[in-house]
């Protein structure tokens, strides 16, 4: 299992060789025939296809790293509205709106390396590949390119031809609960332990000030009044001033959970997870211990990237990821 390490960091070092250690004691018992799905799903077939996603994400990272948070953010997205289908990727015609036209998605960000690596794996191999498993290769790698874990995912997911914009009503909102985010998960089959561990994934990226404003209103017992005035200062600018989650970004790392130990989550959705004492213990040993945030975390993504995935009939392989064929 490979992980990528940063020489200059020994804090990393020594994370990332405690998480291969973990992921060889846990990786016998993880199926990788998961729902029909396969490791080895391109072998035969397309053998290039992982290979040429990987280079359309770090040639894309390399020129704008902040789009590694776009990419995961994606997945996220696609996945929790009707299962990972690249439905996300649908552009809306003149009889239906699709999902990436909700305003919870009018911010993502990736489109274009995905159309990219879609569009050199039908050069090679047409009407193979899937745009769903792109989404989820995408973001695996983008995780490693910002220095995370890598894990290995089953391929073999089928594209699906819905996309409403009133399905993503479904999408979590940042103003729930602790509790109320454990019972939205727990729907789709997830622990609190996966919540918390993807939550991790806000290590990169920002957050808009009409995510947290609401939080600067009134005073809040639960954010550091320096963060406090530090958001409002953010929110100066407008509803669309962008606020780091912690203070390394593009950094894939446990910088986030320390965050949150110091009152200074930017989203209530983020702080609660400290503040409540079911998930309080996991935020703080993900703060103390990186290797094990590493490891719970690709679990988790793994348990995501499969969820309610299409087979064979069920959906079809795109030939254009923005259209269905």
């Amino acid at each position: 299992m490979l992980t990528r390490v940063k020489i200059d960091n020994n804090k990393m070092i020594r994370a990332n060789i405690v998480s291969v250690v973990l992921l060889m004691h846990a990786i016998v018992g993880f199926p990788f025939h998961a729902r029909g799905l396969s490791m080895t799903y391109y072998m035969m077939n397309c053998p290039f296809a992982e290979q040429i996603v990987k280079n359309s994400v770090n040639n894309a990272l390399r020129a704008d790293p902040t789009l590694a948070a776009g990419l995961i953010r994606m997945l996220f997205h696609d996945c929790f509205i009707e299962g990972c289908d690249a439905s996300i990727l649908l552009d809306s015609t003149k009889d239906n709106t699709a999902e990436k036209d909700s305003p919870a998605n009018l911010s993502l960000r990736g489109y274009e390396i995905i159309d990219d690596a879609k569009e050199k794996i039908e050069d090679r191999c047409p009407g193979v590949v899937s745009c769903a498993d792109i989404i989820a290769m995408a973001a695996r790698d983008a995780v490693f390119w910002a220095g995370g874990p890598y894990y290995d995912i089953p391929k073999g997911r089928f594209d699906g031809k819905r996309s409403k914009i009133e399905d993503t009503r479904n999408l979590p909102s940042p103003f729930l609960n602790a509790s109320e985010l454990i019972q939205t998960f727990g729907q789709r089959g997830f622990t609190p332990q996966d919540i918390v561990a993807l939550s991790g994934a806000h290590t990169l990226g920002v957050a808009r000030c009409s995510s947290f404003k609401a939080r600067l209103t009134v005073p809040d017992s639960s954010m550091d009044s320096t963060f406090a005035n530090t958001l409002s200062k953010t929110c100066s600018a407008g509803d669309n001033a962008e606020q780091p989650f912690d203070a390394t970004r593009n950094d894939f790392d446990n910088a986030y959970f320390n965050a949150l130990q110091r009152k200074s989550g930017v989203l209530f959705s983020d702080q609660t997870l400290f503040n409540t004492p079911r998930t309080r213990n996991l935020v703080n040993g993900y703060a103390l211990n990186q290797a094990r945030f590493f490891f719970d975390f690709q679990q988790a993504m793994r348990k995501m990237s499969n969820l309610d995935v299409k087979l064979g009939s069920q959906g079809e392989i795109r030939q254009n990821c923005r259209i269905i064929n």
